[in-house]
């Protein structure tokens, strides 16, 4: 029999256990791990990309310099030796914010490279930072941020124990789930629904999840927020509020039931879709269950209301009691506690900094991504000249990707650190590839903080590296010790500081990823304190369990894990309150006639655009097609199979049209992370599954105006 690796799939939030069957350097299978105390043996069909990724030739083995209109390969050292002095000699011609850096999805699936570009960050010195948070769950850590005192401590539904389970704008059935580590989603759901539970999900789309709960309801998009402070507002007016223990450490719980007086369900009933009579039937229900967890994810976030959306879920469960109370929302012990660790130091500042265009404000240190394009492409004082993408693919993953896409090659320097020549990093200048997960060690230190049990999984390298590859952590920190170097040759820092910076490079050095973990690990909450004998964790523990730790389900951690400075809660923070004008406006809006918004959905098979090179995946009929109500469509004279020319105030793409009754009238829905076949690319699986991107649509000056995160487009759509 061959031999048998067991690790966790490092491709999506789940972490599902795996076991990979090879030989001789090759995958012969990939299954899922029935030991695995957090998937029980589940395992999507993403996890057979680790192998084809792996494999692909398209994939970059070595470093890339572009000479001209070609590229040429070139070695490591040189690379980061060059790489280095150009970025030095940028921030010296035009100051060092001119130097942007955008990190990508990816990089918290790579432990190693989330501490080395945290690491390359400090070495730029650089305040123009960007990530895709903005554009996919900023509006949850801005609650948490404003909530519980930090923006990581996530609210985490209860899933396994709950009896009503309350789902807006999430497919975690496709996704098994997000923000939410619960692989098998499917098989929860059942196995609630067989317990005697409930599962209601609102979503503007018939989605994978809505299909298997026992109750849909259609909403029109960007509306949420007046749905949820109806329910406050039933649960409130008819005495239905139990906050329990909650009340000990909350304020602002009678101040919510007065601002939910004004909108009733009378009153957003029209605007939201659906009747009086079924919202006041959810927030009884909702109340009257014994346990219940509100949930929402990328539709609850990306939309013009989506800070006070986020808020108003966590609300539902804190006047019903159901935050920190098994079968509601909880708070994850992991072993690796990130938020312990970096303490009050750790939480995320709002506003300390404004974009350069249009004065958008910073969030965790960070600018708002749909700043981006116009901070390249507008002249003036602080413009960036150049940009570091690290595991992104902003191209299509942020709004109006063709205005991007037409700035990036202004720049005088683009570096990019990624696996592949795609739509994004065909126009660096460099591209510097790390190698494959499967030849690196791997924990994940950020997403244990969401799953629906405790659990610690370590994965050891597979495969030694080929070619001489370097992981994500020694690009970055390779790049950022040259930074140091670079202006120390420029006189830039006196001789103490100096030595200090030697002695901390060459600590982490030899600590490296490995190191640093285990002492994360020791110190944890369930570390053995550098005393081994007493039997608690550290990483040479963890290594002698290839299957993980099961350190049992949540449990109630409140008030202690509040980073607030008085460990009480503010339900009722001044800029949600004030944001709350804003959202009554909308009631006054009437609809466009004819006019469509769009939404997006997510298959199983996709994880943004980085997938779309494996063969498996993409296999089977075009996803990448328009959903559309058949009264929308017959309205229009469409029909499925045809193709539709849609356009908003910033593009136009053209795409198969599927007309269905699982999306609402009014709406249509499009896959996010297509439009590939673009020249310079070296993805040939992709090319021939190209598709059009989403966020050629999407228009960068539409967003929340609370969290500056993006929001959905109006459309129209013709032959």
């Amino acid at each position: 029999m061959s031999p048998v690796h067991h690790r966790a799939c490092n491709l999506c939030e789940a972490m599902c256990g795996i076991a990979v069957e090879h030989e001789g350097g090759r995958v012969l299978a990939i299954r899922g791990d029935d030991d695995d105390p957090l998937s029980r043996g589940f395992l999507c069909v993403k996890a057979q990309a680790l192998k084809e990724v792996y494999e692909d030739p398209d994939r970059l083995r070595r470093p890339l310099r572009r000479r001209g209109g070609d590229w040429e390969e070139i070695g490591w050292d040189a690379a980061l030796d060059e790489v280095a002095a150009r970025l030095l000699e940028v921030q010296s011609r035009h100051g060092r914010d001119a130097v942007g850096v955008y990190v990508g999805n990816p990089t918290v699936h790579d432990y190693g490279a989330m501490i080395g570009s945290t690491l390359l960050s400090r070495g730029l010195r650089s305040r123009s930072h960007f990530s895709a948070s903005s554009v996919d769950q900023l509006p949850r850590m801005f609650v948490s941020r404003l909530l519980y005192g930090h923006q990581a401590l996530f609210p985490v539904p209860d899933v396994d124990r709950t009896d009503w389970f309350f789902i807006l704008g999430a497919n975690p059935v496709a996704s098994n789930g997000s923000l939410l580590g619960a692989p098998g989603m499917a098989r929860r759901l059942a196995e609630l629904r067989r317990r005697g539970g409930r599962v209601v999900v609102v979503d503007p789309r018939r989605t994978e999840t809505a299909a298997v709960a026992d109750e849909h309801h259609f909403i029109r998009p960007g509306t949420d927020a007046l749905l949820l402070l109806a329910m406050v507002a039933v649960i409130t007016g008819e005495g239905l509020a139990r906050p329990g223990r909650l009340a000990a450490f909350t304020d602002g719980l009678d101040e919510i039931g007065r601002l939910a007086a004004r909108f009733p369900p009378e009153r957003v009933a029209a605007a939201t879709g659906i009747a009086a009579g079924e919202i006041r039937r959810l927030a009884r229900d909702l109340a009257a269950a014994p346990s219940a967890a509100p949930y929402g994810r990328v539709g609850a976030c990306t939309q013009r209301f989506g800070g006070l959306t986020s808020w108003l879920l966590d609300v539902l469960a804190v006047v019903t009691g159901n935050v920190d109370r098994p079968g509601g929302l909880l708070f994850a012990r992991p072993a690796f506690d990130v938020v312990r660790l970096l303490g009050a130091g750790g939480r995320g500042e709002i506003g300390r900094r404004r974009s350069r265009v249009r004065g958008l404000p910073s969030f965790d240190g960070q600018l708002p991504a749909v700043a981006l394009a116009e901070e390249i492409d507008t002249p003036g004082p602080g413009q960036l000249k150049a940009l570091l993408t690290i595991a992104g693919n902003p191209v299509l993953s942020l709004p109006d990707g063709g205005r991007l896409e037409r700035a990036l090659p202004g720049l005088d320097l683009m570096v990019a650190v990624d696996l592949y020549l795609n739509e994004t990093t065909r126009f660096a200048d460099f591209i510097l590839p790390p190698v494959h997960a499967l030849e690196q060690d791997h924990y994940d230190l950020v997403l244990h903080l969401l799953t629906v049990r405790n659990t610690a999984r370590y994965s050891e390298a597979l495969f030694p590296s080929t070619d001489g590859g370097r992981r994500g952590w020694e690009i970055m920190t390779g790049l950022a010790r040259r930074l140091e170097r670079g202006r120390h040759r420029e006189g830039g820092m006196g001789g103490i500081r100096r030595f200090g910076n030697d002695v901390k490079w060459r600590l982490l050095e030899r600590l490296g990823p490995a190191g640093l973990l285990d002492l994360g690990l020791r110190i944890g909450p369930y570390g053995d304190r550098f005393l081994p004998g007493w039997g608690g964790l550290s990483l040479a523990r963890l290594k002698e369990a290839p299957h993980g730790v099961d350190f049992g389900p949540l449990e109630p951690r409140l008030p202690a894990v509040l980073c607030t400075p008085d460990k009480r809660i503010d339900l009722v923070p001044a800029a949600l309150r004030a944001d709350l004008d804003r959202l009554e406006a909308t009631l006054a809006e009437e609809v466009r006639p004819g006019g469509l918004q769009l939404i997006g959905r997510r298959h199983l098979r996709d994880n943004n655009s980085w997938l779309h090179n494996s063969p498996s995946l993409l296999s089977g009929p075009d996803r990448c097609t328009l959903l559309m109500h058949p009264g929308d469509a017959a309205a229009r004279g469409l029909g499925t199979g045809g193709r539709v020319r849609v356009r908003s105030r910033t593009g136009a793409i053209e795409v198969p049209l599927e007309v269905s009754p699982a999306v609402m009238p009014g709406v249509v829905s499009l896959p996010h992370g297509y439009g590939h076949g673009r020249p310079g690319t070296r993805l040939a699986t992709a090319a021939q599954h190209a598709g059009a991107s989403a966020n050629d649509l999407t228009d960068g000056e539409f967003f929340d105006a609370l969290t500056i995160s993006l929001m959905s487009e109006s459309l129209h759509a013709s032959k």
